[in-house]
């Protein structure tokens, strides 16, 4: 990953520099107003992630609670779970923030996967420490439990949330959240969520539901692979259609519409985690994660996680031909050679390999969770003998086993999501109830 790329290693917390269905408000399919084409690459900023000079400045639901509803935590003690991406509009941390008001006692930090500063691969695992910049102890929430235990909020009267999610099922920050949601209703202490923005925007729902019976830790709620929803909008869905009880107050982002993807918002990105460096991979993870559970590589070890797939075996140039040939909307398909070096999922370690890189060129038109099924769907007719399942880290990503086995059987992409429509319908009016904006 090139410099730009990675979280500052500094202790200081202070200023850093730096088709599914479309629906509205309240759920209903509405048309495509505009759209919007990826700018031509330039150095450091490939995926346009610089705001422009004319961005709205949205602000985050740390400056909305400390501004307007400062009675939630003053004269309280006050646990925060949070990580590098919690930060004000002017990249001042949330820690620093709450830390240096004079009427709010932070009193102790919990730490996702990832960890406190989100330098850590995923799936490794992560220690308690004690943060370099305040003195205060840092809980892992990713280590020997996953959800605050009694100890760790004893003397906490109050227990925040402000991570930046990626507007994907699999990504664990949710159910972070969603652990913490649950201990705090059982230790009787309320829950706020300082709200932010869905960075692939808030207005489109793609991919399966999840079953219930697939659920874990990269999907412990029923909910779609692109879920359409900020942090405070999942929170609301948790407790109202999923049963966790807890008092639940929300600090909500101001200035933010539905269609903002993440450089309108006029924030800093930080990337939330090691290989997720930019909007394009995120944009792109909903399809492209699913190859996590096969033998091929989603670009760890490069600068482009999630924006290519690939493998020692695999024609590029005739993937890249097929993939083109299916005329999917909103993306185009390159030949690419990659070598990854020491990637995270141990991958091909300094091995070229060959395969395609996605680019979005409409992402109002884009649906990733069914290019993914149709990338998966090529590249296992390519790899021939070659092909290797991670069978149920497969199913546990795709939140269900229907999917691999259709593979299996030949199904293409068509017939392997034609019950999403379906699945979509009956999960929108639980969404509409809990949207904030």
């Amino acid at each position: 990953m090139p410099p730009q790329c990675r979280p500052s290693p500094l202790p200081s917390h202070r200023r850093i520099v730096g088709t599914g269905t479309r629906v509205s408000r309240l759920g209903m399919p509405i048309l495509a107003a505009t759209l919007l084409a990826c700018a031509p690459e330039a150095p450091g900023a490939e995926s346009g992630l610089t705001a422009t000079a004319d961005a709205p400045q949205v602000r985050p639901g740390i400056e909305v609670i400390l501004s307007d509803s400062l009675h939630l935590v003053a004269d309280r003690r006050v646990g925060l779970v949070t990580n590098h991406t919690g930060i004000d509009a002017q990249g001042v941390s949330s820690i620093d923030r709450l830390h240096g008001h004079p009427e709010v006692e932070l009193v102790a930090l919990f730490s996702p996967e990832h960890g406190i500063r989100g330098t850590a691969e995923a799936g490794e695992l992560v220690d308690h420490t004690v943060d370099e910049a305040t003195g205060l102890p840092v809980h892992s929430l990713y280590g020997e439990t996953r959800k605050p235990t009694p100890e760790m909020l004893q003397g906490v009267e109050v227990l925040l949330f402000d991570i930046q999610d990626i507007g994907t099922r699999y990504y664990t920050y949710i159910y972070t959240m969603g652990l913490a949601m649950e201990a705090a209703g059982e230790a009787g202490i309320p829950l706020v969520v300082l709200d932010r923005p869905n960075p692939v925007a808030g207005n489109l729902v793609q991919g399966n539901v999840l079953d219930p019976a697939f659920a874990s830790f990269v999907g412990l709620y029923p909910i779609p692979k692109r879920h359409g929803m900020t942090p405070a909008e999942l929170a609301r869905l948790y407790r109202d259609a999923f049963g966790v009880e807890v008092e639940l107050h929300i600090a909500p982002l101001e200035g933010w519409s539905r269609d903002m993807l993440f450089p309108d918002t006029g924030l800093p990105w930080l990337p939330p985690s090691p290989n997720m460096p930019d909007l394009e991979s995120a944009l792109h993870y909903p399809g492209t994660c699913l190859f996590e559970g096969t033998n091929l590589s989603v670009g760890r070890g490069t600068p482009r996680a999630f924006q290519q797939v690939g493998a020692p075996w695999i024609d590029g140039e005739e993937l890249a031909r097929r993939m083109t040939a299916r005329e999917l909307p909103g993306v185009v398909f390159e030949a690419v050679r990659f070598t990854p070096r020491n990637p995270g999922d141990g991958k091909f370690d300094d091995e070229e390999v060959g395969g395609v890189r996605l680019r979005v060129t409409d992402p109002e038109r884009y649906d990733p969770a069914r290019t993914g099924v149709a990338l998966v769907v090529e590249a296992r007719d390519l790899s021939g003998e070659r092909w290797g399942w991670r069978s149920s880290h497969f199913d546990r990503l795709a939140g269900t086993d229907a999917l691999r086995l259709g593979i299996e059987a030949g199904m293409d992409e068509a017939e392997l999501t034609r019950s999403w429509e379906e699945e979509l319908e009956s999960f929108l009016p639980l969404r509409a109830a809990a949207l904030l904006y």
